[in-house]
């Protein structure tokens, strides 16, 4: 049985479905539920104590494809660049650097799925991001840097924080 927080974050994909529907006020409020659906999974999951293994998966891996759905759907609007796209997504790029540095040290195990500040605030700035893009509103280009530098700031929590035993 799904728990509640669980199924808010399924909830993300029926929302990522509507922004094919070419509507402003459509494509804002999805975003807007999303992210709040975002919001409230975690909280609930914490307060109800009813956070999984499945949860912690599960909820950055709907954030990914909400935000990746958008973002294909904004391009082939022309109405980001690929190397915007990029760059709001370059953080996914350090985690998967993080998990190759996991499998050739065989660390998988001792590793804990859970959320970091850094990804909080990357996944915070994509909402925000997709929500002023389906509002019709031009990015500046130091937003997209900002990408880069939350990315940069995650992985490098994931080893100061996650990792403490590196230092034994």
């Amino acid at each position: 049985m799904l728990s509640l927080s669980n199924t808010l974050s399924l909830l993300r994909a029926p929302l990522a479905l509507l922004l094919l529907i070419d509507n402003t006020i459509v494509r804002v409020i999805a975003i807007f539920l999303a992210m709040c659906s975002d919001c409230l999974d975690g909280y609930l999951a914490r307060k109800r104590h009813t956070a999984s293994q499945l949860g912690a998966v599960l909820d950055p891996a709907m954030d990914k494809f909400f935000v990746y759905f958008a973002l294909i759907l904004f391009l082939s609007e022309h109405k980001i660049l690929l190397w915007q796209a990029c760059a709001m997504i370059s953080r996914d790029f350090f985690l998967c650097l993080f998990a190759l540095y996991l499998s050739c040290f065989h660390r998988w195990k001792s590793h804990k799925y859970r959320s970091i500040r850094w990804g909080k605030v990357s996944t915070a700035l994509q909402f925000l991001s997709l929500m002023a893009l389906a509002a019709g509103f031009q990015i500046p280009n130091f937003v997209f840097i900002i990408f880069i530098g939350t990315g940069v700031l995650a992985f490098i929590e994931l080893f100061r924080v996650r990792m403490p035993y590196q230092n034994k």
